[in-house]
């Protein structure tokens, strides 16, 4: 008669058998595979959301005028073709559009990470009276809307002057609107779009760094700006790569800043809310006596509106895919979940 030898750690069949008749076995079972279910809709159904706008675009952007009014053309063109790419590139001067982007996103997120740096540290280590009244002030700026401040700052940069020395040399104030004067001093200020958010999380980054670290510093006669550049950044490093994606995508999108201080599209965000009047100019003007005709055609100037934000948001495409990895483990490490 041979004997059923388990082996070890291994349930026998019998024990397996008497699990499975067991309610609290089939209970478990159900309730893992239930939230499997449940967790796989739900990613399932937000990347959908996510991701469908982006795929709507591109299968326009590809389409010809025979495609766009054909009922058969659903999500794949029969004809694919970039002249929709080359028609906008052109009417929104693209390139030169792009460089400004790029160096005015490039700086305004280099002066506001150096900025709200420094203050989420001396919020976070030095300690003064008013100090949490003065970090409420801070998170405050988060909640208040860029509207109520909108005239304010458009007079104080439409009248610049600097204690009075602009208007001593010149005769009167500076008038910054129009250039990109406006970013650059508010961002190394610390008056920039979503500042105070930043402040918060290099805040929350440095509460988490142990003190000893420091004390050692000053041990070794490390003084408090050397031990904060030598000791301090370098471990801040995930907390400022943060940072500096989320400014330089908020100061890419940013429409409501750059269309109040920019009179002219300069920038990709003030183009974007006007990228149909210049397409429209751009055909009614000869640009392209082709496809002229189409500029009262509504179906065409949508389609020519999803090609220019497409190709407004394909840099921040190719951006996050070359980052993505160093994104994911930076709010990992950030004070965005501590």
């Amino acid at each position: 008669m041979k004997k059923e030898v388990a082996e070890v750690g291994q349930p026998t069949n019998d024990e397996l058998q008497h699990r499975m008749a067991s309610a609290a076995y089939w209970l478990e079972f159900v309730k893992k595979w239930l939230w499997v279910t449940v967790r796989f809709v739900l990613i399932f159904g937000i990347s959908f959301v996510i991701v469908y706008p982006i795929l709507l675009k591109l299968s326009i952007a590809f389409k010809s005028m025979d495609d766009l009014y054909d009922s058969t053309v659903i999500w794949v063109p029969h004809t694919l073709t970039l002249d929709n790419f080359k028609l906008v590139f052109q009417a929104m001067n693209y390139p030169q559009v792009l460089l400004n982007t790029l160096l005015l996103s490039s700086a305004v997120m280099l002066l506001q990470t150096a900025t709200c740096v420094l203050a989420g540290y001396g919020f976070a280590r030095v300690k003064f009276r008013g100090s949490g009244l003065l970090f409420s002030g801070v998170i405050f700026t988060i909640l208040v809307p860029a509207q109520t401040m909108m005239v304010p700052l458009y007079l104080q940069f439409k009248n610049f002057d600097l204690f009075g020395l602009i208007k001593l040399i010149q005769g009167e104030p500076a008038n910054l609107i129009n250039t990109y004067w406006p970013f650059i001093i508010s961002a190394a200020l610390g008056m920039g779009v979503k500042t105070g958010l930043y402040v918060y999380i290099f805040r929350q980054f440095f509460k988490g760094i142990p003190r000893e670290i420091e004390e050692a510093a000053y041990v070794d006669g490390a003084g408090y700006f050397s031990t904060f550049r030598r000791v301090i950044l370098p471990n801040a490093v995930p907390s400022m790569v943060t940072v500096m994606l989320f400014s330089f995508v908020w100061q890419w999108n940013d429409s409501f800043f750059t269309n109040m201080y920019l009179n002219e599209p300069k920038v990709m965000s003030s183009m974007m809310a006007s990228s149909g009047y210049a397409i429209a100019t751009f055909l009614s003007g000869g640009g392209q006596a082709e496809t002229a005709s189409y500029v009262q055609d509504p179906f065409f100037m949508s389609m020519m509106m999803n090609t220019s934000v497409l190709m407004a948001i394909l840099p921040l495409i190719i951006l996050y895919l070359f980052v993505q990895r160093h994104f994911v483990e930076s709010v990992e490490r950030s004070g965005l979940v501590g």
